[in-house]
């Protein structure tokens, strides 16, 4: 890091909210999450790391190198009371910071649940991860929302924002007989993305027939398209391959959900159904249905574009107000 970008992040750090952790004030950080933009003690460091450099980024200020364009975003960000507006905007009963002498698992379910969970944002400001690397809050956030966070309801409509209609919860459970892309079996991870938002799964080793159970969420703009799946095999030291891509039409379960408003007013019910053609990659025809107050469609699909494969997935929608 040449000594222009060592001297404007130290000019960023001795700023007066940067003198202390972003997540349990601990004076004198000496680390950051170059993504998420905020100024870290070392306690609070060893959880950001457990979360993914998918999730936060952690550098040590004065030992790591750091890139021009991981300077730029922590400056943009602006620094702890700039996230933390975001980020800490509404903590429900029940949780507060950490103390000073919390213990790890204190400190680790504060740190997950305010930034891999974003349980303390408004449902319309939810983050989510993008594939350029930069900060997950400059990439969503401009200057101009972040500031109209602070007067205005983020749901509302206003010039030069995306207005979000709800949030979409995909649950990835498991794929079968997917394609061999390494000698004898393939590392594969699932890529999901819709509009400018994308987000990942982990990635399952050596395994044609991963289980992976996990929920990644999507923010639901106004204006929405299909989300684009895609399966890749992760490889260290090339390219990873693609294991085959499909389509998941939203139109179904979103125009249901609308229609229906409170899901928690009525019973067990279908609501909708995404019909089986020769246009998409369904295995079978996918209901929409209300289960326990909550709208869900079950989705399988065979993976195109590949010579073997098929994905569970299972979606969930989310109104704003919830």
């Amino acid at each position: 890091m040449f000594l222009a970008g060592k001297r404007r992040l130290k000019d960023l750090l001795v700023q007066k909210d940067n003198r202390f952790c972003a997540d349990c004030n601990a004076p004198d950080p000496k680390w950051a999450s170059a993504n998420i933009g905020v100024f870290i003690c070392l306690k609070c460091c060893g959880v950001h790391r457990s979360l993914g450099t998918h999730i936060s980024k952690v550098l040590s200020v004065t030992l790591d190198e750091w890139s021009d364009d991981e300077i730029d975003a922590m400056i943009e960000v602006g620094g702890n009371s700039s996230a933390n507006s975001i980020y800490e905007a509404y903590i429900p009963e029940g949780y507060s910071k950490p103390r000073l002498d919390a213990g790890h698992d204190e400190r680790a379910k504060f740190i997950r649940s305010k930034y891999e969970h974003q349980e303390f944002l408004k449902p319309s400001l939810r983050i989510v991860s993008l594939p350029t690397g930069r900060s997950s809050l400059q990439s969503c956030f401009s200057r101009k929302i972040m500031d109209n966070f602070r007067s205005k309801s983020a749901a509302q409509k206003t010039e030069g924002m995306i207005e979000f209609i709800g949030l979409l919860k995909v649950k990835v459970i498991k794929g079968t007989n997917l394609a061999i892309r390494d000698m004898m079996s393939s590392d594969p991870y699932v890529i999901l993305t819709l509009g400018n938002q994308t987000v990942q799964t982990t990635i399952v080793k050596s395994n044609l027939n991963p289980v992976w159970n996990e929920e990644l969420m999507l923010s639901v703009p106004q204006i929405y398209g299909s989300i684009k799946l895609r399966v890749f095999d992760h490889d260290t030291f090339s390219a990873d391959d693609i294991m085959g891509e499909a389509e998941i039409d939203l139109q179904p379960l979103i125009t249901s959900a609308m229609a229906f408003g409170d899901a928690g007013m009525f019973g067990n019910m279908q609501i909708g159904k995404w019909l089986k053609s020769n246009d998409n990659a369904l295995i079978d025809d996918s209901t929409v249905n209300i289960v326990d107050g909550k709208v869900k469609q079950e989705v399988s699909l065979k993976l195109q574009n590949v010579e073997s494969g098929e994905l569970e997935l299972e979606l969930e929608w989310l109104p704003l107000d919830q």
